[in-house]
């Protein structure tokens, strides 16, 4: 484990660095264990441990597009789970807001009365576009099960994007328009036709309410439809209309199906903004995924089950962490080997320089040589010799 605490100091300053804000943390830690950490610690610790379960998220997603299938979580097929996404913001440095994208899955339990709730969830957040979001969730919508469940209903509000998600990993999925959001529009358009706040439009808006709850969806656009024109009526019916299909909640209902996306929006506030939006908060934007992506742990319930991979890849980065340092130490204290320059080649020898025989004696012992002038002389004017003598009888 990196660092100077022992592994068990470590995760509960992680733990409750992903709980509070550091500061409280840090107090929280000194009380309950008697270890002090200074509040920059517990944030460079609790950031790193999120960063580490990050890249794992990333691995298991790799592994899924590698292998489909391969991991997925045993007896999951054959449940009906709900599938809800939601968006919430959470403040960044520079004073932006920036949009948290959550899924929730949960199974659908059903109930003596007839009513079903949502149990067991889990949570993927990420700031992110939406087209990254639908990869990176891959690897948790694989470990429920999902890819491959008998039933998967996906509640949510009309947002495309949200409509491309369940696209693309379950186009077959039953959709849902999330009830309360439809009843919003129902509202709206009553309140800008009959007046906000008075009896007519109470009335109005619970017997319509009724009816899109228990009766039939086309009686309902069509009591819209009788609303006086307005910018509220046009919007409900429009948005309404468009998705008829998905406001059969009488149908839905008798299945056994949810009709709210109360779970995402809980998800929303006590995954993010229990904990991101607290007062004056500031994230640097590479910080929001790995905090986000410790709190779907502790809000789904998994710590015990996912901290020690956490803590293993902690060590894993500690010993690559060493182990570079460690080489750059080396390279800074052994000089590299360099090669010897070659030898300069050889000066070229200077030229022998070519004497002379010496000259022939011309006397020796007194008496010229041959070589002397005088036997030359001699030699020139000597008579030739006498022929043969078979020559001469001739």
């Amino acid at each position: 484990m990196p660092g100077s605490l022992t592994p068990w100091p470590v995760e509960g300053v992680v733990r409750a660095g992903a709980t509070a804000p550091f500061g409280e943390a840090c107090r929280l830690l000194a009380h309950f264990t008697g270890t002090t950490v200074a509040e920059a610690t517990a944030r460079r610790l609790t950031e790193t441990a999120g960063a580490a379960w990050v890249q794992l998220e990333l691995a298991a997603t790799a592994r899924v597009e590698t292998a489909p299938g391969a991991a997925t979580a045993p007896g999951a097929t054959g449940a009906i789970q709900q599938l809800s996404i939601d968006g919430v913001f959470a403040p960044t440095v520079g004073g932006e807001w920036r949009e948290v994208k959550l899924l929730v899955i949960g199974d659908v339990v059903g109930e003596a009365g007839g009513e079903v709730h949502t149990a067991n969830l889990s949570y993927f957040a990420r700031m992110t576009d939406h087209e990254a979001f639908g990869r990176q969730a891959l690897g948790e919508l694989d470990r429920r099960g999902t890819l491959e469940a008998a039933t998967v209903v996906a509640v949510a509000d009309g947002a495309e994007w949200i409509q491309g998600f369940v696209d693309l990993h379950r186009p077959d999925a039953v959709r849902v328009l999330d009830f309360a959001h439809a009843l919003g529009y129902l509202a709206r358009a009553g309140q800008e036709a009959l007046g906000a706040g008075t009896a007519t439009t109470s009335e109005w808006l619970a017997t319509w309410a009724h009816e899109l709850r228990h009766g039939d969806p086309a009686r309902v656009l069509a009591a819209l439809a009788e609303l006086p024109a307005g910018e509220a009526r046009d919007e409900a019916l429009r948005y309404l209309g468009a998705r008829r299909e998905q406001i059969r909640y009488a149908e839905f209902a008798a299945a056994g199906y949810p009709l709210g996306s109360g779970c995402a929006e809980s998800g929303a506030k006590t995954v993010v903004q229990a904990r991101l939006c607290g007062a004056g908060m500031r994230w640097a934007p590479e910080h929001v995924d790995p905090m986000v992506g410790l709190r779907t742990v502790l809000c789904g319930g998994r710590w015990a089950e996912v901290w020690p991979r956490i803590a293993a890849q902690l060590r894993l980065r500690a010993r690559l962490a060493s182990a570079a340092r460690r080489a750059a130490r080396l390279a800074r204290t052994v000089p590299p080997y360099v090669l010897p320059p070659p030898p300069p080649a050889p000066l070229p020898s200077p030229p022998v320089p070519v004497t002379a025989p010496p000259p022939p004696k011309l006397v020796v012992n007194g008496r010229p040589t041959a070589d002397h002038p005088w036997k030359r002389g001699l030699r020139a004017h000597r008579r030739p010799a006498a022929p043969p003598p078979a020559l001469r009888k001739l």
